[in-house]
């Protein structure tokens, strides 16, 4: 064998392996975040939040916070850009209708409206959710944020991508995609954080390389609807919380019922009349045993 041939056959070898691990280790990043929304850097008003006074039944609404900026992208030999993108509004509307439908079971939830997104601006804070209040006539929002991203490794198998047909049919790309959830209830007249619930979810799959974009996008559509599901369950145990500190602390929450409403959470006055009632049956049964 010649030296023009053993470096000519070394070169195509480090080529080939440069573009196969191109598309290999990939790793694409989407997020929202509560916080950057309500609290902008460069904002200069320092928020202070109030003692919050809750108006049953409440009327809540649920958004998405605005995305931060576009998630990380990757590169494939075979399918080209691969991530991002995957979370759109439909998706999202259906999403926060299935949390709508889960407040929707509590009596102390007179409306609930699911708001779309173009109506929270990045970094908006609570002006823009007074603004909301007002064409929404809400006096409780949820707002959902996110965190998810998707790995993709090769296996083994992606050695048969040294032929064309490799790349077609066998599913040598490794998915692992990862979704957190999270919903903070928020007041808004007092800016104060009510309770906040996660959701969690991990997806593994597997694809070749020429419909790897079409593989991630599926598991992260499915990722975010497992978070969902998840976050929902949370929110129940969270919500049932809330009611309890508010029975155990009411200094935290003043609770005023609106005229013609008698069920919901139990405010304070609710709370010292069950407790007289308490009494009152425990010194009956006193007297009746000392008989």
């Amino acid at each position: 064998m010649s030296i023009n041939y053993k470096t000519s056959l070394c070169c195509l070898i480090a080529v080939l392996m440069t573009l196969i691990s191109a598309c290999a280790g990939q790793q694409i990043r989407s997020k929202s975040s509560v916080v950057d929304y309500l609290y902008p850097k460069e904002s200069a008003t320092v928020v202070q939040p109030s003692i919050p006074t809750l108006h049953l039944p409440i009327k809540v609404g649920i958004a998405f916070v605005p995305e931060q900026s576009p998630g990380s992208r990757g590169i494939n030999i075979w399918s080209g850009v691969v991530g991002g993108g995957a979370l759109t509004e439909a998706n999202k509307s259906n999403l926060l209708k299935k949390v709508a439908d889960n407040f929707r079971g509590y009596d102390f939830v007179s409306d609930i409206e699911v708001i779309p997104s173009a109506y929270l601006t990045a970094g908006g804070g609570f002006a823009n959710l007074e603004q909301i209040k007002t064409m929404y006539a809400i006096d409780v929002i949820a707002l959902v944020s996110y965190d998810q991203v998707q790995f993709t490794d090769e296996g083994l198998l992606s050695l048969t991508y040294w032929t064309l047909v490799g790349a077609y049919v066998v599913s040598g790309e490794k998915n692992d995609t990862s979704t957190l959830l999270d919903t903070a209830v928020y007041d808004i007249q007092s800016r104060k954080m009510l309770f906040r619930a996660p959701g969690t979810s991990n997806v593994k799959s597997s694809s070749t390389p020429i419909n790897l974009s079409e593989e991630l996008r599926a598991d992260s559509i499915k990722s975010f609807e497992d978070a969902t599901t998840n976050m929902i369950a949370n929110l129940t145990v969270q919500l049932e919380n809330f009611k309890e500190k508010i029975k155990q602390n009411p200094e935290q929450v003043k609770v005023v019922h609106r005229e013609g409403y008698t069920g919901g959470a139990i405010g304070p006055f609710e709370t010292v009349i069950m407790m007289l009632l308490a009494g009152v049956l425990y010194f009956n049964r006193r007297i009746k045993s000392s008989r």
